[in-house]
């Protein structure tokens, strides 16, 4: 018998399983993103009127809230649950989102440009996980989420993906029981005594590995709209040639216990499961790490912890003045 959802139509399954994302539009309201985007500019410290205020590119904001999905964005929690195989798997404490913007307000010279860059020449391209060395079977990013904040058009900065990736990520990862750290764009070997062998494809060199995939998607969207992908899904910013800010967030959601790719009942397998067996063309695989997980504290903590500072300043001026004006 085919497996009931509580959310996902056998539609999205499918694609889910051939694509490995799904979008779920409407999944929170114009208003809820309205009311946590209303004070971006003030913690910015930019000019919203004034592009030569603009003076970076892409900018990962600190978060100063954060609201449980599930009354956030209720579809989209149906939905992550119906990928992950049920809400008893999911650690409460990764259930919630908060207010960590991802801004990209291009350049003056990009907006000039005609011809974008080909998706597998951007510079970009990664798995998320900065936190954790990665096996297989992690369970600290058990899904790649993008709740939409601004509306995205065709070249205004959506981030590209490329579902060929997860089948390349997943067996490199396979093949590494040992582990792997994550380090800027790429994956290098966590064991020192680790050598390369030539039939490795180094992951150390994600932008190489991007010439062989074909598929690639540009995650264009509405406010409200949220992309829910694979794990492993390969991805990049790309470039805003629009010049209209491109807002979103990428909240990791963690589980309980790190995946199982050798259940005794199939049907007990979660949808990121059966997509990463497929992608390694197995029914079943007996997955056993070789190093102790452990988690990294990645450098763009330190540098949020004094944007967080920064941020709570400029918004208590903004309060202090609102207070005058009362």
């Amino acid at each position: 018998m085919t497996k009931q959802y509580e959310y996902l139509s056998p539609e999205q399954v499918d694609h889910f399983l051939q694509h490995g994302y799904i979008v779920i539009k409407d999944a929170f309201t114009k208003e809820k993103a309205a009311e946590w985007t209303d004070s971006v500019w003030v913690r910015l410290g930019l000019d919203p009127n004034d592009k030569s205020t603009w003076s970076k590119e892409r900018i990962h904001m600190p978060w100063h809230r954060r609201e449980k999905v599930a009354t956030f964005a209720p579809k989209a929690w149906a939905a992550m649950k119906d990928l992950l195989g049920g809400e008893e798997r999911i650690d409460e404490e990764a259930a919630s989102w908060g207010d960590s913007f991802i801004v990209n307000l291009g350049t003056d010279a990009l907006e000039k440009v005609k011809q974008p860059l080909a998706p597998q020449d951007l510079d970009n391209w990664h798995v998320d996980g900065d936190f954790f060395v990665h096996f297989l079977d992690s369970p600290e990013q058990a899904l790649l989420v993008i709740p939409i904040y601004s509306d995205i058009k065709p070249r205004g900065g959506g981030t590209m993906i490329s579902p060929d990736g997860i089948g390349l990520i997943a067996n490199y990862l396979a093949a590494h029981p040992e582990g792997v750290l994550p380090t800027g764009l790429s994956f290098t070997p966590s064991n020192s005594q680790y050598e390369k062998k030539e039939e490795d494809p180094g992951y150390w060199s994600m932008l190489k590995e991007i010439k062989t995939c074909k598929n690639f998607v540009e995650m264009v969207g509405e406010v409200g709209d949220v992309v829910l992908m694979h794990p492993l899904m390969m991805h990049s910013a790309s470039k805003n040639h629009l010049r209209e800010p491109r807002i979103i967030t990428n909240p990791p959601v963690s589980l309980k216990e790190p995946f199982n790719f050798a259940r005794d009942d199939p049907n007990e397998y979660s949808l990121v499961e059966r997509k990463t067996l497929k992608e390694l063309n197995v029914d079943k695989l007996e997955f056993t790490i070789t190093t102790e997980r452990r988690r990294i504290v990645p450098a763009r903590v330190l540098a949020q912890q004094k944007m967080i500072e920064e941020e709570k300043k400029r918004l208590a001026g903004l309060a202090g003045q609102a207070a005058t004006v009362a």
